[in-house]
């Protein structure tokens, strides 16, 4: 190493340290709820659970949202991104995978994380990262309730108009060794949780000053009356000699005058008793609406009227074939191969937030979409759209189904080999998707049907938004079905999704583009679009 020689002392040394290095950056910090007494049930097996989320889903979804995961202790964890958005979209992954990876064990052997999210300046080492940028990320975390996300006022203003999520702001916190008060906001995966709690708390507030207001006026017009002289003054009114009679004892009040009974034969005053009606009658009367059919009833019987309200979604009859699935443009579109599909219907349009609700409102579907009718649905798990499919083939009797990921790149080509359904070469305006088209990015994309179909008829094949399929994820293709099955397992951890979205880039709408997402996690971009078995 180079020495350098000390002005003042003439002696030679070492070169100065160089300064660590500093920058700004979006800190995630995570920790174990009940860590302590997890390990006191079950050492070995809490070890084992707590590596296998480090190592399936905490460092994998850091790594897609592009952050760095900085050290993990033993009931917790640090990452760093460049970007606030990142960090709390994958904060919100890891928390909704987490339920439902919890979703089939008691409650007291959850594993539930607690996590802050702060926007700060911090030093960078190789191993650790320092700065009042950690230690307030730490300090939310520590206030945050288990499987809640809690972000400072820095990160909230950075993100508050690119998710599609709720913040329910908790004003300003005192947090350990940090001076000055830090602006605290709570993440709600579902943006309509918000609204909803303050509908309702501004519906009891409005109640009760109803009634107070009620009280108040009737009060004020009973004085009004009272001076007017328009109503006795109950509290100096004389007592009636009848009043009189009333307070006093039992014993001392007068007998009434007697008064004549009047007698009727019993024949003549009791009414015949009703006759019984026959068990033919009883057979006939109408069942209540709320009545459930017995396992005996025919199937011929008339669908009840909540399933006749419901409405089959619009359906294009494909009537199959073989195509080249695939291509050469990403590793998981490999290999290239012959694919025959049978005859099968697809939908003509995604889902929609209209046909999302109908399954919410009848207790099918786990949360009520937000946003436009006629748009379509999305912040859509995988889960969330096999209920769906499900409620749907049980309302209407008819099989529908999530479509195999060949079913689908077969739709979406439209019996053409090219990058896209139209050509090899991309043409604005043809698919909702980033910077496509002179439409605008919105929080949501534009109603179904807006833009061209593909030559199948079918609307939205390419952007929109990310579709569902019922494959499982497989990195390639090597071993896949050629019949246009679903590439399935008992179980697995993530699904392919398909078609890009309205805010991703036109590469995202090529045909064969793929890619997946978390079984059980929801994401802003997610929606599908149903099938149908002839």
């Amino acid at each position: 190493m180079a020495q350098i020689r000390d002005i003042k002392s003439g002696r030679f040394g070492a070169p100065p340290r160089e300064p660590m290095p500093r920058r700004l950056a979006a800190i995630v910090a995570g920790d174990i709820s009940g860590y302590s007494r997890l390990m006191q049930i079950d050492e070995e097996g809490t070890h084992n659970r707590v590596k296998r989320i480090e190592r399936e889903l905490i460092e994998p979804s850091i790594v897609e949202h592009h952050g760095r995961l900085v050290k993990t202790t033993g009931d917790g964890f640090i990452a760093i991104f460049d970007s606030p958005v990142e960090a709390v979209r994958c904060s919100i992954v890891i928390q909704q995978n987490l339920v439902g990876r919890n979703a089939a064990l008691p409650k007291h052997h959850w594993i539930e994380y607690r996590i802050g999210v702060n926007l700060g300046d911090v030093i960078i080492e190789t191993d650790d990262v320092y700065g009042d940028g950690v230690n307030i990320a730490t300090r939310l975390e520590g206030i945050a309730q288990p499987g809640e996300v809690f972000i400072s006022g820095g990160i909230y203003e950075q993100i508050k108009h690119k998710l599609v999520c709720g913040y329910e702001s908790l004003g300003d916190r005192h947090v350990k060794n940090i001076t000055d008060p830090v602006r605290v906001y709570r993440v709600l995966s579902d943006p309509a949780a918000l609204q909803q709690n303050r509908k309702r708390r501004e519906g009891v507030l409005i109640f009760l000053l109803s009634l107070a207001l009620l009280f108040i006026a009737g009060g004020a017009l009973w004085y009004m009356l009272v001076q007017t002289g328009k109503l006795p003054n109950l509290a100096s009114a004389p007592i009636s000699p009848a009043a009189e009679v009333q307070k006093a004892p039992a014993a001392k009040r007068p007998a009434p005058p007697d008064q004549p009974v009047p007698t009727v034969a019993p024949t003549q005053q009791q009414a015949a008793p009703k006759p019984e009606p026959s068990p033919l009658v009883k057979q006939a009367a109408p069942l209540p609406p709320s009545a459930s059919p017995s396992p005996a009833t025919p199937a011929a019987q008339p669908a009840t009227p909540a399933a006749a309200s419901i409405r089959d979604p619009e359906m294009v009859a494909l009537r199959g074939g073989s195509f080249a699935m695939g291509s050469n443009e990403d590793v998981s579109e490999k290999p290239v191969r012959q694919v025959t599909v049978k005859p099968f219907a697809m939908g003509k349009f995604p889902v929609s937030v209209r046909e999302w609700n109908a399954c919410a409102a009848a207790k099918a579907c786990g949360f009520t979409a937000t946003g436009k009718d006629d748009a379509p649905v999305a912040n859509v798990s995988w889960s969330d759209a096999k209920q769906y499919v499900a409620w749907l083939a049980e309302t209407t009797r008819k099989p529908y189904r999530l479509p195999s990921e060949a079913e689908w790149e077969y739709a979406a080509r439209g019996g053409t080999q090219t990058r896209y359904w139209w050509g090899d070469q991309f043409q604005p305006g043809m698919v909702n998707c980033k910077n496509c088209s002179d439409i605008l990015i919105a929080d949501q994309p534009v109603k179904v049907g807006s833009l061209k179909p593909n030559p199948f008829g079918l609307f939205d094949m390419g952007g929109a938004v990310d579709q569902w399929v019922e494959d499982c994820w497989h990195k390639n293709y090597q071993g896949a079905p050629v019949d246009g099955s679903a590439w399935s397992e008992n179980e697995c951890s993530a699904h392919v999704i398909r078609s890009g979205s309205w805010r991703k880039d036109q590469n995202y709408a090529r045909t064969s583009n793929r890619g997946s997402y978390d079984t059980n996690v929801r994401y802003p971009t997610h929606g599908f679009r149903v099938a149908l078995s002839p």
